[in-house]
């Protein structure tokens, strides 16, 4: 079923001129949420939000056996600190700030550092002038982060 619904959102988000980043279908204390998030270069707006949400419900409303029962159906930019969940999200994030948990050995750490490089294995990060091999396997959680680069003048 997600895999039919991802084809649906990505064709949706290829009409409006985005990209699909994400795809989430979550059980909540008040229903179904389908969750799309959608990215492009210099940022999605609310156009295009609203037209490729538009684009999803009508398809859905014809095909309502894709989702069982009532569902919400949100579409949003996946944030300034997006997860990184899936290789190409890391790729994306190439030269930006990341946080990142994982594992080494049986210790569990945390650390912020410039992603450097992606590899089918492993990623590369950059924290204070030395360089991290982390393998993707011994990753836990992952997103970009927001690093605020005012210019002081003087």
């Amino acid at each position: 079923m997600l895999e039919k619904l991802e084809s649906v959102v990505k064709a949706a988000c290829l009409k409006h001129g985005v990209g699909l980043y994400d795809l989430e279908l979550i059980n909540t204390q008040h229903g179904k949420v389908l969750c799309v998030y959608i990215t492009k270069v210099n940022g999605v707006n609310i156009t295009d939000c609203t037209k490729v949400n538009k684009e999803i419900s009508m398809f859905l409303d014809a095909e309502e056996t894709l989702i069982d029962g009532a569902f919400t159906l949100e579409v949003s930019s996946p944030g300034i600190e997006r997860p990184l969940k899936f290789k190409k999200h890391y790729i994306s994030a190439i030269n930006e700030l990341i946080k990142i948990t994982y594992s080494e050995n049986t210790q569990k750490s945390t650390i912020q550092g410039i992603l450097k490089e992606v590899n089918p294995e492993h990623i590369l990060i950059e924290q204070n002038d030395e360089i991290l091999n982390i393998k993707f396997h011994d990753i836990k959680k992952a997103k970009t982060c927001f690093q605020n680069l005012k210019k002081e003048n003087k």
